[in-house]
């Protein structure tokens, strides 16, 4: 904490012209409040969803899932990732951990649709993304 209250103080020194230690405790507590905006509990939901979306199959499975609007089946998912059985069934299960997707078993099959915060993240990546 030392080294950051050093750099802080010549920040605000090149900033100020001028930095008294009233300024640095200052700067510090907005600095504090402005960390306790974002929580602890939050940061960690948050890397978990993107943890989950840092993967190739996990990825292919949520775009493929929001661009259907609609379930789909495991048997569907399938064919559109190409990784084994166990691989797919992992990969679904890590999905719906992070709250990207929702499965219900109907009779002997496991169908499995794009969650609100999934089609959010998506929806933002397309925004953020140019063809140039």
């Amino acid at each position: 904490m030392a080294r950051a209250t050093e750099r802080l103080q010549r920040y605000l020194e090149s900033e100020l012209d001028e930095c008294r230690d009233e300024d640095i405790d200052c700067r510090l507590e907005e600095l504090d409040a402005l960390e306790a905006t974002i929580g602890e509990d939050r940061v960690e939901t948050e890397l978990d969803v993107l943890s989950a979306m840092g993967n190739e199959t996990r990825y292919r499975i949520v775009r493929a899932l929001v661009a259907a609007e609609e379930e789909l089946c495991v048997c569907e998912l399938d064919a559109i990732v190409d990784v084994s059985e166990s691989g797919l069934s992992h990969a679904l299960s890590e999905l719906v951990d992070a709250g990207l997707v929702s499965g219900r078993k109907d009779g002997r099959w496991k169908k499995y649709r794009a969650t609100n915060r999934a089609v959010a993240l998506v929806t933002v990546l397309d925004g953020c993304v140019s063809d140039e």
